[in-house]
């Protein structure tokens, strides 16, 4: 699949794929940002993308910078419509007790791309049964 990138910035890296079979690709800092403990920033990547119709763009926190930095998108997930075609940023949380600092060129998050369905949602008096039934958070599995 081809993903057609617009560079905004001279700093911008093109997202890469770490390894051949990665699911995500790199997302890079066009900036350096420092952030606080229990802060949120916005850190600029300096690309636009037009990602296929019927995609979104996951955007997921990177295993290390998440794990060894406590820096991790505060939404949790980022979602990139295939419609929108402005600047992506990630909203970087530092989880952490200390400042962490972002430096310019820094993998900041992963970016995966997966196809999604549109739903047409309609109310319905009844839902068809399940073993499981309305049961949630953490029902499955127990006695």
């Amino acid at each position: 699949m081809n993903v057609p990138v617009k560079k905004l910035s001279d700093h911008a890296h093109l997202p890469v794929y770490g390894s051949p079979y990665a699911a995500g690709a790199d997302l890079y800092a066009c900036e350096g940002v420092a952030i606080a403990p229990g802060e949120t920033q916005f850190v600029h990547t300096g690309i636009a993308v037009e990602l296929p119709l019927g995609t979104v763009g996951l955007v997921y926190a990177r295993s290390g910078l998440a794990c060894k930095q406590d820096l991790a998108p505060a939404n949790k997930v980022g979602v990139i419509d295939c419609d929108y075609r402005g600047e992506i940023m990630v909203a970087l949380h530092n989880h952490g007790k200390v400042e962490r600092r972002v430096e310019q060129g820094d993998r900041i998050a992963q970016l995966v791309i997966a196809p999604y369905y549109v739903a047409e949602f309609f109310e319905a008096d009844e839902l068809s049964a399940t073993v499981r039934g309305g049961g949630g958070f953490g029902s499955t599995g127990t006695k």
